[in-house]
Parts: C-alpha cells; sequence; structure tokens
C-alpha cells in the first residue's frame, strides 16, 4: 500500500461476497491488516461500492448501442467509448458522494438506500 498511498493508510471495501470471505482472503487481511483500513460494507450493496457504480455507468451505453458489440474487440471499443463519454470530474464525484451515501445507509440501518 505505500506505494499507492505513501502518506497514509490505504482503504480496502469489501461487501462480504463469498470470495471475499474465503479462507485464504481472510488469512491475506490478517497478515495485512497494517497496511490500510478496511471498510466492510453489507451484504448485497452495491450503491456503496464506487466499482459497482462505475460498471453500471459503463455498461448502460454499451447495452445501448445498435448494432451491439458482437466480437470482445467490439466490445472493448463499446467500454472505451463509453468510458471517453464520461464528464472531467467524474470519479471524483462518486468519492465526494461517498459521505452521503454512507450516511444515508447508516440511516437506513443498512436497509435500502434511494441511491
Amino acid at each position: 500500500m505505500s506505494i499507492v498511498h505513501p502518506n497514509e493508510f490505504g482503504q480496502f471495501q469489501q461487501d462480504s461476497t463469498t470470495p471475499h470471505m474465503s479462507r485464504v482472503a481472510t488469512n491475506w487481511f490478517q497478515e495485512h491488516s497494517s497496511d490500510f483500513r478496511h471498510f466492510h460494507c453489507p451484504p448485497r450493496s452495491p450503491d456503496m461500492n464506487i466499482i459497482e457504480l462505475i460498471c453500471v455507468a459503463l455498461q448502460c451505453p454499451v447495452q445501448k448501442r445498435s448494432p451491439p458489440p458482437r466480437t470482445p474487440m467490439d466490445f472493448r471499443t463499446a467500454l472505451q467509448d463509453s468510458w471517453c463519454g464520461k464528464p472531467p470530474g467524474y470519479l471524483q464525484t462518486l468519492v465526494e458522494n461517498m459521505p452521503r451515501r454512507v450516511a444515508a445507509l447508516l440511516r437506513a440501518r443498512a436497509g435500502p438506500t434511494r441511491y
């Protein structure tokens, strides 16, 4: 983590899916716990995972393409076009919105939120 976050701890977000809870993953987290902060999300909470938000934002334009991508290269090109269509600051906006998402989750007591 020192390469990615030289002046502070990194953060790892985990949503309790089966692969994240495997014995190998659990042991790795225990061995490297001093390298990062570990942020646990409730199971099945894609609105709390920035990667899930990015995947949805990239998939929607790809699924709407006509004709749809038919080859892996077509799919890759469609994803790149989708990514390039995102406004400057898109990722920063997702990061800045996380405190509101966390607050909404806490108010809902880990239940459904409006996100």
